[in-house]
This record gives structure tokens, C-alpha cells and sequence, in this order.
């Protein structure tokens, strides 16, 4: 006699106090049952232990920001991601409810593409002495904050001397975070799959300074030469520590990666040209 076949583990992430991640969680439940087995239901960050052990996908419903969140749990267990969006943009949550529906079997039979993306390790020391770790899928970010005044950087990778950065801060930031506070502040646009990072400076003091991009396997250091009471080092935008002159940040390629399930449906550029109309042409007088 053949041995049934157990259904596919998933882990599902969402934020309960949203109604319609609420009711998209609820209807998702419904569909999956006798296709999967739903293994646990957890906030954004409080996934742990044994309960993502075996899971096939971990699906999240929510924007961006909440794959984010999840993400540095999933990629110590190299959990791939599927995101339905249930916010604005979608550049990570490639699914609508609907589509993520009508792919499941595809997705659960391996036909939809898993992308690999690279992570950021931040930790930042103080005479000698580690005082913050994180790792990061978008960016690691050091702003000017209160009272606003500009501060001095002084950068180095792989342990050379590369300038210092007057100005309002300074992002360091992968390709997946390249369409973020990146690319508001200029920089470039990289493929989510390619591997290196960018530096990119915040209204820099200078018209020379210019985006830089380096390979993945570099190592940045960034020391606070001159910084204000508010300057802070933030991790994707949810996690930060003030730092105060002197301190170092470290900045290298983080151990794990990021597996994101690709929308069939969509091609990697869709999200910029159709949400944010790069290279729409001007809309010349008839």
C-alpha cells in the first residue's frame, strides 16, 4: 500500500489589527485547506523557535514594509517568500489574493521562479566594543537628525580611506533596497538578484559626490567624525541606535539570503514602470 503524501508546511505572517489582512488571512485559510497545512499564523516579528521549522513558504500578506520585517527571521531559515500585497507599491509582495489563488498549484509544484537576494550585516562598535547587530534587506541608513545640522562620515571599504561625506547622511543599501530611500535620493537602480551594494550620500555637500557601487564582498566602515545629538543608524527604516562621534559601523554581506517566489504573471520591471512611470515618454501638445 503507497504512503499518502503530506501536505505542504506553510507559515503565515500578517498584522491582525489590519481588517483586511485580517479577512485576506481568513479567506486564504479557507482556500488552502486539503491543498496545505497552515503549520502557524504569526505577527511580523514573533515567528520563532520550532515554528518555521519544515515550512515549504512562508506567505505574507501586507506591503512591503511587512515582508521586510519577517524577512530577517526567514532568511536565517531560508524560508522563500511569498508576498500578497495588500499595500501600495508591490515591489517585494508580487501577489494579489486572487493570483496567488490561481498560481498556488504552480507555486507548490516548483514552476514559480525563486529569486535570491542578497542581505546586508550592520553592527556598529564603540571603543572597540560592539554595542548593535541587525541585518538588513533594504538599506542601512545614517541620518543627521536633531538639530539638523549636517554631519562629517568618513568612509572606508575593505579597510581604504574612500572620502568623507558632509551632508544629511549617508545610505548603504542592496539591490533589493536600491528602489528605496536609495533611489529618492538618486541613486541607481539595480536588479533584485544581482549582487553588490551602493553607497549613496544624502544631500551631500559637495556636487562631486556621486552614487558609488561596490561588490558584495566589500567591507564599509563609517566612523562619525562629526554628528548631532539625533544622528541614528536605522536598519530598513524599523530598527536604529543613535550613535554618538567616534562610533564605527561595519557593513559587509550578510551570511543568509533572501528567497523571494517571483509572480509569473510579471516581469521584475512592472512595479517601476507601471506604478512609478520610469521611462514613461513626456506627454507632448497634440
Amino acid at each position: 500500500m503507497s504512503k499518502v503524501k503530506p501536505l505542504p508546511r506553510l507559515v503565515v505572517f500578517g498584522d491582525p489589527s489590519k481588517g483586511p489582512v485580517a479577512e485576506a488571512i481568513a479567506d486564504f485559510s479557507d482556500f488552502v485547506r486539503g491543498r496545505a497545512v497552515i503549520g502557524a499564523t504569526c505577527g511580523l516579528e514573533d515567528c520563532v523557535g520550532g515554528r518555521l521549522e519544515d515550512c515549504r513558504f512562508a506567505v505574507i500578506f501586507g506591503g512591503d514594509g511587512s515582508i521586510i520585517s519577517a524577512a530577517r527571521q526567514l532568511s536565517v531559515k531560508r524560508v522563500p517568500v511569498i508576498g500578497v500585497n495588500m499595500g501600495k507599491l508591490g515591489y517585494l509582495a508580487e501577489f494579489s489574493l486572487g493570483e496567488i489563488k490561481a498560481l498556488f498549484d504552480d507555486i507548490l509544484s516548483g514552476k514559480a521562479p525563486i529569486e535570491r537576494r542578497m542581505m546586508l550585516g550592520c553592527r556598529v562598535a564603540r571603543d572597540g566594543r560592539e554595542q548593535f547587530r541587525s541585518t538588513a534587506v533594504n538599506d542601512v541608513v545614517i541620518t543627521a537628525g536633531p538639530p539638523f545640522r549636517m554631519i562629517e562620515l568618513q568612509m572606508a571599504v575593505d579597510g581604504e580611506p574612500i572620502g568623507g561625506c558632509v551632508g544629511d547622511g549617508l545610505i548603504i543599501c542592496t539591490p533589493t533596497g536600491s528602489t528605496a530611500h536609495n533611489l529618492s535620493a538618486g541613486g541607481p537602480i539595480l536588479a533584485g538578484s544581482m549582487e553588490a551594494m551602493v553607497i549613496t550620500a544624502i544631500c551631500p555637500h559637495s556636487l562631486s559626490f556621486r552614487p558609488l557601487v561596490i561588490t558584495a564582498g566589500s567591507v564599509v566602515e563609517v566612523t562619525g567624525v562629526r554628528v548631532n545629538d539625533g544622528t541614528t543608524v536605522s536598519i530598513d527604516g524599523q530598527v536604529s541606535m543613535r550613535l554618538t562621534s567616534d562610533d564605527v559601523v561595519h557593513v559587509a554581506r550578510a551570511d543568509g539570503d533572501f528567497l523571494v517566489v517571483g509572480n509569473p504573471l510579471r516581469s521584475r520591471w512592472d512595479t517601476l514602470a507601471t506604478k512609478l512611470s520610469w521611462a514613461e515618454k513626456p506627454r507632448y501638445k497634440q
